[in-house]
């Protein structure tokens, strides 16, 4: 893939927004918010693994993430309400500003990523769920579970809990705790079946919620991105699991791969590989291969060669 000058790679940026209170940096998004109660979400090309955000941005990852989640989470909206309101750049989401729920929701159908690890370390007991002997990496639960994490501040790992601890430590009443559960569940089932229809399975993937200024649970961030989400080929996944075979993924579990593969599994004192051309084309390539088979339609590429520039123009009525 020819990788583009980098006018095409978002990595970072830095408006000024009328009525702006805070800027928040993210691993991934810029986060601007206005009077206190509304978002402008900004989705660059930075990708992170491990929790350390790479020195490179990848082509076109951002407006792959954002479209995707625009779309998903109007595909959702029947089941949750959900912070969007407007969807002006490709790049940008902007909607209701909300307290977030200090715990993610991972829903997990299969025995893959971050589980599988903890199970082949010897953990049959994960988040409260027990797990039977026996299985191997990318085995198909008999039901989904739910595997909790905490939501980390800034600069810090996210870490497992199970409903009881978070029940114990306030960072949910049961009821709501109860509710976000069953909420996660419809949305897993749902992201399974449009996942199917387009030849994939959705492996795992994860939910943060918020209230919103009414008190109103809602769904926030992104939903069955490559970012939240692990996807598997739907033809291929019984013959490679069958065979003992590694499945074929679209996800970001195949980046993380390449780094562990280069020594690099974000521990103190190691160095992240070099990523050139090659590898960034790579991994532009796997985004906009997932954003074309889970849309089911083609990615189109920006014309405006700057993106920074794109969005200034797009939101010049929001900007000071």
């Amino acid at each position: 893939m020819k990788i583009h000058k980098m006018s095409r790679v978002l990595n970072n940026s830095n408006f000024s927004f009328k009525n702006q209170s805070s800027r928040y940096e993210g691993k991934v998004r810029d986060v601007y918010t206005i009077n206190d109660d509304k978002l402008i979400m900004i989705a660059s090309d930075r990708i992170s693994a491990f929790d350390v955000v790479m020195p490179k941005g990848i082509t076109y990852k951002g407006q792959v993430l954002n479209q995707i989640a625009v779309e998903m989470l109007e595909k959702t909206r029947d089941i949750i309400p959900n912070w969007i309101e407007s969807n002006p750049d490709p790049n940008v989401s902007i909607g209701k500003k909300c307290k977030p729920i200090k715990v993610e929701m991972v829903v997990r159908g299969y025995l893959s990523g971050h589980a599988y690890r903890e199970y082949k370390s010897g953990k049959r007991d994960i988040c409260g769920n027990v797990i039977e002997n026996g299985l191997k990496e990318n085995d198909k639960f008999k039901k989904p579970i739910i595997t909790p994490t905490t939501k980390a501040d800034q600069g810090n790992h996210d870490q497992d809990i199970n409903p009881t601890e978070i029940i114990q430590k306030k960072l949910l009443n049961k009821y709501d705790y109860e509710k976000i559960h069953d909420i996660s569940m419809e949305l897993y089932k749902r992201g399974c079946s449009i996942a199917k229809d387009n030849g994939l399975i959705l492996v795992d993937t994860k939910y943060e919620f918020g209230y919103d200024s009414e008190g109103e649970i809602t769904l926030i961030d992104e939903i069955h991105t490559p970012d939240s989400s692990r996807y598997f080929y739907h033809d291929s996944y019984h013959e490679l699991q069958g065979k003992g075979l590694k499945q074929k993924q679209l996800s970001k579990e195949f980046f993380r791969e390449w780094l562990m593969e280069n020594n690099f599994r974000g521990l103190d004192n190691q160095k992240i590989p070099a990523m050139n051309e090659k590898v960034i084309g790579m991994v532009s390539n796997r985004y906009i291969e997932l954003y074309e088979k889970l849309l089911g339609k083609k990615f189109k590429f920006p014309s405006n060669d700057n993106i920074l520039n794109r969005i200034k123009y797009n939101l010049k009525d929001l900007l000071e």
